[in-house]
């Protein structure tokens, strides 16, 4: 960061470039692109996409609101498509179900930073010839059928806010294995231009860059990853010690060969008749933080008052929302 601030370039320098390069070698993916946050990230590519007006993409009830949002943004209507009771990952079946003549896209997530099911994924949107977005936000580092996410060939975003691995404060990357998209990416993050003319743009795009500063900040975290993740695996095998044999708790599906997770939270369920509430309280009252993680995105206000969502749409995901808890979680602890 001193190195940034010597150099007096703040922004659109060459810390940039060391910190996609380091990241895009990191995953497995020939080119990234840095932008402002994992949800500028995902607008991107839904802008890419063409997503619009009439359109319609699916994605998962249970994340964060952005992974819907991204393409409400481009005018296009959300479906969503339940998920497996166990993993919490999209069920491809409730997607395939949920697949019109209108659809055009699909944002997976891999939540909780455990990957999704990629591969039956890719074939839906192969055979509806639609476009599919790995919402990877949570998931730096984690591997899919023995090889890093964003290494298979699916364009993917992963974010940096303070509560993931890694921690620019804000900020975000794209990554993608064509070249097209990648040039595209980073003429549509800085307000549409191409090359070095600053007044001259070729298109319409946003302020979504990431400046230097927090790429140098990202830079010295992804070259000590593998030290970061090991720390957050190692918190997860604590909890998994301490409450696999408490009462009502159910802990977070385990990896297998195919899906080993990046740890990004530490979120378990608590099973029927036991109260979330008097939980969290009781917790509370000993020092510790706790909350409800996550809400489904369809019953949140604005999604019920735009598009008249309702308890039943998806119910996995809906349970899930009800009984999950969210423990104090960061490599350190």
């Amino acid at each position: 960061m001193l190195e940034v601030l010597r150099s007096g370039r703040l922004s659109l320098g060459p810390m940039i470039d060391r910190f996609e390069a380091l990241v895009a070698g990191r995953v497995g993916a020939p080119y990234a692109a840095a932008v402002s946050s994992g949800t500028a990230g995902l607008h991107l590519l839904c802008r890419i996409a063409g997503l619009g007006p009439g359109d319609e993409a699916i994605t998962s009830p249970f994340s964060f609101v952005a992974s819907a949002n991204c393409f409400l943004l481009e005018g296009a209507t959300p479906v969503f498509a339940d998920v497996d009771p166990k993993t919490l990952n999209l069920d491809p079946a409730a997607v395939e179900a949920a697949i019109t003549e209108r659809t055009k896209a699909i944002v997976a997530v891999d939540i909780f930073g455990r990957p999704c099911e990629l591969d039956e994924l890719r074939l839906l949107a192969d055979r509806h010839r639609l476009t599919l977005i790995d919402d990877a936000c949570e998931a730096l580092g984690a591997e899919y059928k023995g090889a890093h996410l964003g290494s298979q060939g699916v364009s993917a975003v992963f974010a940096f806010y303070p509560n993931k691995q890694v921690a620019t404060g804000e900020g975000g990357v794209v990554t993608t294995h064509s070249e097209d998209e990648w040039q595209l990416l980073r003429s549509l993050r800085n307000q549409g231009r191409d090359g070095m003319e600053w007044l001259a743009h070729s298109r319409l795009g946003y302020n979504y860059r990431l400046d230097d500063l927090s790429a140098a900040l990202g830079l010295a975290q992804v070259e000590r990853l593998d030290e970061l993740l090991s720390g957050r695996a190692e918190v997860a095998a604590r909890y998994a010690d301490l409450l696999g044999e408490v009462e009502g708790v159910e802990l977070p599906w385990p990896d297998d060969e195919e899906h080993r997770r990046s740890w990004f939270v530490y979120v378990v369920r608590l099973n029927d008749g036991f109260d979330r509430n008097e939980a969290m309280t009781a917790l509370g009252r000993e020092g510790i933080a706790s909350k409800p993680y996550l809400p489904s995105i369809h019953l949140q206000p604005f999604y019920r008052e735009t598009f008249g969502y309702e308890e039943g749409t998806c119910p996995v995901a809906e349970d899930a929302s009800a009984r999950s808890l969210a423990l104090p979680f960061h490599a350190r602890l």
